[in-house]
C-alpha cells in the first residue's frame, strides 16, 4: 500500500470541477467546521473563498499562536551540486543547459558550512541536483558526516532514494527530507521533465512512503506553484500529506510553497499564481492542518515576507544562495533560480522581532534556542 493506491482512484478534472464548484456557504462551514475535512480544504481553495480571505488570514494567525507561539524558524539552503541528470523545463540546473558544474569537496562543504555557522545558522538544508555519478546516496551521507556536530539539524533535498538509502542517512544524523512532486498532474508530468530519473511519475509519488519506512524525523512536501493549476495541484498534496500523516503517524511534516522563478533556460510560468492567492493558499493549509510547518522561502519578494509573518507561516530561509559554493567558494557558479529576497540572517531576524515575533535557529524539538 502506498499513495500511488489513493491517487489511481481520484481525477484530476473531477476534483478540479469540485473545488470550482463550491461555494460561499462551503466556505462558511469549512470556517465553522472544528473537525477539518478533504472537502473543507477544498472550499478554502476554491475562487469562493477569495471573499474571506480576511477571515481566513485571521484564523490560521489564531491556529498557528495555539501551535507554535510567536516563533518564526529560520534556515539556510547549502547547495552542494548543480550536477544533474534530469532535463526539467523549469529549472536552470536542466542537463541541456550548457553551463559549468560544480559539485564540492569536503573541504568546501566545510568552508560554506563555516560561514552559514558564523551567520548564525544552526538548521541547514542540504540541496543538490539528481546526478547518480555524483551526488549518490554515499556522497550525501559524507556531507551529512561532515555536518552534524556543527548544526543542531541538518535537513534534505537530493534526488529520490530508496528505504535503505534514506535509513543510512537517518543513522548519519539527516532529521528531514523534502521533496516536491512539482505537479500530481499525472498526464502533463512527462512534458515538464522529458528526460531522466525524474520523469518516472510513480517512483517519485512513492518518495516520500520510502522516507516514512526508513523513519525520518521529518517530511516536507510541495509542489511548484505556476506549472499547473495551483487549487488542484494543492488539494492532491494534501490528500498526500494527509495519508501520510495516518500511515506515518510519528513523524512530522511540513509545507514549502514555491513559485516558479527566473533561471537559466526555463519555461515560463503556465499559471500566475498572485500574492494574494500564495496567502490564501497558505492560510487554507493552516486552517486544514493546524500543526504542520509551513514554509516561505527567499524566492519571495520583500514585500510578502514582510507580512507574511502573522498569516501561518512558521519557517523562512534567509541570506540564502541557490548555487553549489554561493556564500563563499564560487559565488559566480550557476544558481538554481533567481532568489527574490536578498536579506541576511540579520534583517529578516529584526524583521520578525519587530513584527513581535521570536527568531529559532534550530529546529522546533529545541524550543529553548528561542533567540
Amino acid at each position: 500500500m502506498s499513495f500511488k493506491n489513493i491517487f489511481g482512484t481520484r481525477s484530476w478534472d473531477d476534483q478540479k470541477k469540485s473545488i470550482y464548484s463550491k461555494t460561499s456557504a462551503d466556505v462558511e462551514r469549512a470556517l465553522a467546521s472544528k473537525k477539518r475535512t478533504s472537502e473543507d480544504f477544498k472550499a478554502l481553495l476554491s475562487p469562493a473563498a477569495a471573499g474571506y480571505l480576511e477571515q481566513m488570514a485571521k484564523l490560521s494567525h489564531e491556529l498557528s499562536i495555539k501551535r507554535f507561539g510567536k516563533t518564526i524558524q529560520l534556515y539556510a539552503p547549502l547547495y552542494l551540486s548543480n550536477e544533474c541528470n534530469n532535463i526539467c523545463t523549469y529549472c536552470g540546473f536542466s542537463l541541456g543547459n550548457k553551463v559549468k558544474r560544480k559539485t564540492l569537496t569536503d573541504e568546501e562543504i566545510l568552508q560554506e558550512a563555516a560561514y552559514l555557522k558564523n551567520q548564525g545558522f544552526n538548521h541547514i538544508l542540504l540541496v543538490t541536483g539528481e546526478a547518480n555519478h555524483s551526488v549518490h546516496a554515499a556522497y550525501i551521507r559524507q556531507a551529512v558526516d561532515l555536518l552534524r556536530a556543527q548544526f543542531a539539524t541538518i535537513s534534505i533535498e537530493v534526488q529520490p532514494l530508496e528505504t535503505a538509502e534514506y535509513k543510512t542517512l537517518h543513522e548519519a544524523g539527516a532529521h528531514s527530507v523534502l521533496v516536491y512532486q512539482e505537479t500530481y498532474h499525472q498526464e502533463v508530468y512527462k512534458q515538464y521533465h522529458p528526460k531522466g530519473k525524474k520523469s518516472n511519475f510513480d517512483y517519485r509519488l512513492e518518495t516520500p512512503d520510502r522516507v516514512g519506512q526508513a523513519g525520518i524525523h521529518k517530511i516536507g512536501l510541495g509542489i511548484l506553484l505556476g506549472l499547473e493549476d495551483w487549487r488542484v495541484d494543492s488539494l492532491f498534496c494534501a490528500l498526500h500529506l494527509e495519508y501520510l500523516q495516518k500511515t506515518y503517524w510519528q513523524t512530522r511534516y511540513s509545507v514549502s510553497f514555491p513559485r516558479m522563478r527566473p533561471a537559466e533556460g526555463i519555461i515560463a510560468p503556465n499559471v500566475i499564481v498572485t500574492d494574494r492567492e500564495l496567502v490564501q493558499l497558505l492560510c487554507a493549509y493552516r486552517i486544514f492542518q493546524e500543526d504542520i510547518e509551513l514554509s516561505i522561502s527567499t524566492r519571495e519578494s520583500e514585500h510578502l515576507r514582510n507580512h507574511i509573518i502573522p498569516l501561518g507561516a512558521t519557517s523562512m530561509s534567509a541570506g540564502s544562495r541557490t548555487n553549489p559554493g554561493g556564500y563563499t567558494v564560487e559565488p559566480g557558479s550557476l544558481e538554481q533560480f533567481e532568489i527574490c529576497d536578498d536579506r541576511s540572517l540579520e534583517d529578516i531576524s529584526t524583521l520578525i522581532k519587530k513584527a513581535g515575533y521570536e527568531p529559532v535557529y534550530k529546529d522546533w524539538d529545541n524550543r529553548l534556542s528561542i533567540c
